[in-house]
């Protein structure tokens, strides 16, 4: 009853006209920022926070709250359209869901990403509402040694997950690794594989690597085959709705990327991102229907599953910031600055101290789920429109919304020239066979790991044997160790060949 009587009062809240209105900005400008590629929701959020101190704190929070799991709506757009993933967390919607903008069926990849996004959302939501106080006891149980023993496991599901050459996987994941070591050194505060350029001291973006191997990389690549040749969309769109049968794939896609998010959402982390990297793997494993698609030739459930789970993910992030206070990543650290700005402490108190943020704020995240299936699903048919536009337009264009994208995150030209260097190397990944998604989940969650490693080594005083006398800890070892063992084996390996053959 308790909840009913809470939700009554977000409800409350979240219907009031003002409410409503920002509501509806964040949820607009979360698509926009979604579908330009380059613009995250943390340089948005960032940007728009000065905007926020005019504003009633829970109208501020619902409308900064509406640009982020609206990016997560919106990134998908650009994923399947043009083979940029618009948010890190659309990385693995590109594998199969610009494969089916190619086949002619972009409407269908659309429809799946915007109604496997409301529904998760929806489910999301309600566990934020249902289970915040307790989940959080889950939360609470992390130290640094089960932090680093999760990316560990997630690292080796990247493996698992990479089409082609495992020996090629792993390699992108080392890369990644490595390229997350450049900047400043998290303890010491020294510039380490900077090589005197003032300009890495800071690292290099997300953004700069994503843009780089994902959209220039594929740009370079159509640029040098002859028109006939392209990898562009010249099948015609028929259907702009899932058919029966895409839905019968859908359903359990979603229902497993939505459970998979809502729990992988609460651990700080990426809960996002390695929510929707563990539910593509997740379907990869679960045996194909007979006459349906493989995976990464354009399989509906490869579009469904991701985005559910992120979506989900990005829901469930909220219960460590409303709960406890602790950003579970960027856009919710940003999150924590608005609620000071406005004078609200983050934390456990905020929930009796302040009911009608809290559960405004929930409510309102239901309103916005519906919201984004109503802006997006009718402008499918808009997004279509992008397929029509002859490629000697559409690649200027491209390129120069990732050169604004990148520029404005940081104001400088050297994101651009980064850009630049990294899409010659996305065009040699693509030469090699490589998949470059492996890369980019090592390049996220490298500085990560050595955080956790390294805070986890100083608590046990250099005692190696932390990450496994601690039970959660070893267990998550335990099942990274029975994912390797499993892969290795002789009849798993020559089944994961058989299903990643390569079309020449």
């Amino acid at each position: 009853m308790d909840l009913i009587s809470n939700l009554s009062i977000g409800f409350g809240v979240a219907f009031t006209p003002i409410n409503l209105l920002y509501c509806f900005i964040g949820c607009l400008l979360g698509t926009l920022v979604g579908v330009l590629p380059g613009i995250g929701p943390v340089a948005t959020i960032a940007m728009l926070l000065p905007a926020t101190y005019a504003l009633p704190p829970v109208s501020a929070l619902i409308m900064l709250a509406g640009i982020y799991y609206g990016a997560q709506y919106g990134g998908s757009t650009t994923a399947i359209l043009v083979n940029l993933p618009g948010e890190s967390s659309s990385v693995v919607t590109v594998i199969d869901g610009y494969q089916m903008a190619r086949q002619g069926r972009a409407g269908p990849a659309l429809a799946a990403a915007g109604l496997g996004s409301f529904f998760a959302g929806c489910v999301g939501t309600l566990i934020l509402a249902a289970f915040a106080a307790p989940l959080t006891e889950v939360a609470f149980k992390f130290g640094p040694a089960e932090y680093f023993s999760l990316m560990i496991l997630g690292l080796i599901g990247a493996v698992v997950l990479a089409s082609g050459s495992l020996i090629k996987a792993i390699g992108m994941i080392v890369l990644g690794l490595l390229l997350g070591l450049i900047g400043t050194d998290v303890n010491s505060g020294v510039a380490r594989f900077s090589f005197d350029v003032p300009e890495l001291t800071d690292g290099i973006g997300f953004i700069v690597i994503a843009m780089g191997v994902f959209g220039y990389g594929e740009i370079i690549s159509n640029l040098g085959k002859h028109a006939d040749e392209r990898e562009v969309f010249t099948a015609k769109v028929t259907g702009l709705f899932p058919t029966k049968e895409d839905f019968k794939n859908m359903i359990p896609a979603v229902l497993r990327g939505t459970a998979l998010g809502s729990a992988l959402g609460i651990l700080p982390g990426g809960g996002a991102l390695l929510s929707a990297f563990a539910a593509y793997t997740i379907e990869k494993k679960t045996k194909l229907r007979p006459g349906e698609v493989a995976f990464g030739k354009g399989n509906i459930r490869g579009v469904a599953a991701p985005e559910s789970a992120n979506n989900a993910g990005s829901q469930t992030s909220f219960i460590p910031l409303l709960t406890l206070g602790i950003p579970p990543n960027a856009v919710m650290a940003l999150m924590v600055g608005a609620m000071t700005i406005h004078n609200i402490q983050p934390g456990p108190q905020v929930m009796t101290s302040n009911p009608q943020l809290f559960w405004g704020l929930i409510a309102s995240m239901w309103l916005g789920n519906a919201m984004l299936v109503i802006l997006n699903l009718p402008l499918i048919g808009i997004w279509i429109k992008l397929l029509t536009v002859p490629y000697r337009w559409l690649f200027p264009a491209i390129v120069l919304f990732c050169a604004i994208g990148v520029y404005s995150t940081n104001n400088n030209t050297w994101d651009i020239w980064m850009v630049a260097i990294f899409g010659v190397i996305g065009y040699m990944f693509i030469k090699l066979g490589a998949e470059p998604a492996p890369l980019l989940l090592g390049f996220i969650l490298g500085p990560m790991m050595e955080e956790n490693l390294r805070r986890a080594m100083l608590l046990s005083r250099g005692d190696w044997s932390v990450f496994i006398t601690r039970p959660l800890s070893a267990g998550l070892l335990a099942a990274a160790v029975l994912l390797i063992v499993i892969v290795a084996l002789p009849a798993v390996k020559h089944k994961r060949e058989e299903a990643f053959v390569e079309a020449d």
